[in-house]
């Protein structure tokens, strides 16, 4: 038993130097697969990559170039490349607003205010009393009590996204016992 382990050990070293020996020979030897090029190790963050010398020669052509040669040069790669033309802008920046535009943004009818907010600026303290009650009438859901905490309270809210005629109504009322209202 000894003999058989002893003979499998043998044959899998035996086909292993053969695999081992024979992959890098196929790669580099005439085989259907090209050799393959060791790897390169990037270079850090914070430093430059390093530049072909074809590269590198190339934009040295280009930088001592002078300005009818660099639009010749343009022209040439657009029409071989199919590019299309960009859009020039200033040395600057964008391009300044056009004013045609503006003159549109004008005429643009000027939104109205539909939704009214009646708020209690201040009263009189001769009419607290009757200031009171007619907010309590006013104001939906609200007892004496509250009506007087909100009458004190002022400025308040008296009602908020309302009509124009019905933001005019509860300000004539309001003023009527006394009390100061602002529109907004």
């Amino acid at each position: 038993m000894q003999s058989a382990t002893k003979l499998a050990v043998r044959s899998i070293a035996r086909q292993w130097r053969q695999l081992h020996t024979s992959v890098p020979a196929l790669l580099t030897h005439g085989a259907q697969e090209p050799a393959m090029e060791p790897l390169e190790i990037p270079p850090p963050s914070g430093i430059e990559k390093p530049v072909s010398e074809k590269i590198n020669r190339i934009a040295t052509d280009i930088s001592q170039l002078n300005l009818i040669e660099v639009s010749e040069l343009s022209s040439v790669l657009k029409s071989r490349l199919n590019l299309p033309d960009a859009p020039v802008f200033p040395a600057g920046g964008f391009a300044m607003a056009n004013p045609a535009a503006e003159e549109d943004e004008e005429a643009a009818p000027v939104k109205v205010q539909t939704s009214f907010t009646v708020k209690l600026m201040k009263f009189e303290d001769k009419q607290k009393v009757a200031l009171i009650k007619e907010i309590k009438n006013l104001m939906e859901g609200m007892n004496l009590v509250q009506a007087k905490k909100f009458v004190e309270s002022s400025p308040a809210v008296v009602k908020a996204d309302i009509p124009k005629d019905e933001a005019d109504k509860l300000k004539e009322a309001i003023e009527k016992v006394g009390g100061t209202v602002e529109i907004a």
